[in-house]
């Protein structure tokens, strides 16, 4: 389905070859972008950019890390910036769409909330001469110009491997697994399912494991998810193994667990190295997360972004299909980690989350058993 999946080290790599080869400038630019010198006589000045996040709730990355990281990428370039979030409502994603271009946005980069929504502002900006990113989500049938993410299927493929593992070590007997998937609406979660539903059902087909409830989370959201198990657990009280989708969901359905006091006796699978989840795999109650170095994601996206905004053309590194446009879009695929109790460390060793807000409490011995120092 996609080619040119690239290490982390080799998308930047490859496109700031990119950028280069097509006439991207190097050198210092001000931060203050409405005094930014020009670099050379007759030099525009850059375009605005447009970000639109889309809630705090399906996953707190957005804010407490996608925009944090924007922000600082674009201050570094000198280039102006809006960075706004829809809080999940889809009028007000169209709205805040419409309100950036009349402002002046050059460049648009969106995480759509469903496809439909996300083609209609993609097409709409297409149609004003404004450049278009699809950042971390992939609109279907849309017009992006460009698409940054990570490998969504390795993301699942390590999910379903990592429940093997931990299934494994506790040498369950044909267990049962029940499957907490995310939003049908958000293309990436389908690539998530292809990923671990890969490792996972030749085992179902064995008969190695049994295959339990499998239902998904409309827009990720995590009451909802408990509910949703709470449901599967008194379907299947034998529930051996979860397969969550994100940390978010994964909690959802540990809390659950914990009124039946199964916690840390059904392991559960996460996605984005939340302080959560990472707690949660400290405390083993979850049994591993994925960890997606969203720094250097939205480091990718903002120099492409830049690179439009100067009116360059760059070139993306590889591309990924899109199966209901029928077009391959120029991508920059980033490769993601499996983390457990052995290497929560990595995630703190690399800024991602502090050791301070990480080790609270009762955690603190935790952290230092698992070798964070």
């Amino acid at each position: 389905m996609r080619k040119g999946i690239l290490s982390i080290g080799a998308a930047a790599a490859a496109l700031t070859l990119g950028l280069t080869a097509c006439g991207g400038e190097s050198g210092d630019t001000s931060a203050e972008t409405s005094s930014a010198p020009s670099a050379a006589a007759g030099d525009a000045k850059p375009g605005k950019v447009g970000v639109i996040l889309p809630d705090s709730k399906s996953s707190a990355r957005w804010e407490t890390a996608d925009r944090k990281y924007l922000e600082e990428a674009f201050k570094t370039a000198g280039v102006e910036y809006d960075i706004q979030n829809a809080q999940g409502d889809k009028t007000a994603f169209q709205t805040i769409a419409d309100q950036m271009i009349t402002n002046g946005a050059t460049v648009l980069m969106i995480v759509n909330l469903d496809s439909g929504t996300g083609k209609a502002v993609l097409d709409k900006a297409k149609s004003q001469g404004v450049a278009t990113i699809d950042y971390d989500r992939l609109t279907l049938g849309g017009s992006a110009s460009y698409y940054v993410s990570f490998d969504n299927t390795a993301v699942g493929k390590l999910q379903g491997e990592g429940l093997v593992k931990c299934l494994t070590d506790k040498k369950a007997d044909k267990p049962i697994v029940a499957e907490l998937n995310g939003s049908p609406t958000d293309n990436n979660a389908t690539l998530f399912k292809q990923g671990y539903d890969g490792v996972l059902q030749p085992k179902y087909d064995s008969g190695e494991y049994k295959k339990g409830p499998d239902q998904s989370v409309p827009d990720w959201d995590n009451t909802q998810a408990g509910t949703i198990f709470e449901q599967m657990l008194t379907q299947e009280p034998k529930i051996a193994g979860v397969l969550a989708a994100n940390d978010g969901l994964g909690n959802a359905a540990i809390s659950v667990l914990k009124k039946q006091n199964l916690n840390g006796k059904v392991p559960v699978t996460g996605q984005d190295a939340t302080v959560q989840g990472l707690q949660n795999i400290l405390a083993g109650d979850q049994c591993m997360t994925v960890y997606k170095a969203i720094k250097k994601e939205a480091d990718a996206a903002a120099q492409l972004a830049v690179s439009l905004a100067k009116g360059e053309q760059p070139q993306a590194s590889g591309t990924v299909k899109d199966t209901e446009g029928n077009r391959d879009v120029p991508s920059v695929l980033l490769e993601p980690q499996a983390i457990f109790f052995d290497n929560v460390k990595d995630v703190v060793a690399d800024g991602f989350v502090s050791k301070d807000e990480l080790c609270t409490g009762e955690f603190a011995d935790k952290c230092t058993e698992a070798g964070i120092s």
